[in-house]
């Protein structure tokens, strides 16, 4: 398999049926992206391929053959977090962990299609993705606080 990940070439040997969301943790370390359902209900594991929101537990690795792909990692540049990973920080929108990679990049393509996303708007872009800790406000403020 050859993709580009986070910006990288990827290349490596392995079973292109296995599920892109365990190529990334097991195989090649990225562990942010998380499993919640595994069934592509709840958007833990959701990442960019060619900029769109997918559920990686719901794609196999085979896939993305050619493809670019970004995990929540790759939203950082070298080491320093984006301002809406910095926004979700500041304003408690991360609490248990397990939503937050999917919420970041879909969060991430919503403004990169639309800098100033109405509150709806915002609701409508992260409404693939489930949070059990919050009631979803300090998520709905970071990504406002992230408009241009």
């Amino acid at each position: 398999m050859r993709f580009v990940l986070n910006g990288a070439p990827v290349s490596l040997d392995v079973l292109g049926s296995r599920r892109l969301l365990d190529v990334l943790r097991e195989s090649l370390g990225f562990t942010g992206t998380k499993e919640g359902c595994g069934e592509g209900e709840c958007g833990a594991c959701s990442v960019l391929i060619d900029g769109e929101v997918v559920d990686s537990c719901l794609v196999a690795v085979g896939q993305v053959e050619g493809c670019h792909v970004t995990t929540v990692e790759g939203l950082a540049d070298g080491g320093r977090l984006s301002a809406l990973q910095q926004a979700f920080i500041e304003r408690g929108a991360a609490q248990c962990g397990i939503c937050t990679p999917g919420m970041l990049l879909a969060a991430h393509a919503l403004l990169a299609e639309n800098p100033r996303p109405s509150e709806d708007e915002v609701r409508v872009g992260l409404a693939g993705n489930l949070c059990r800790c919050t009631g979803y406000t300090k998520i709905l403020d970071a990504v406002l606080a992230c408009r241009t």
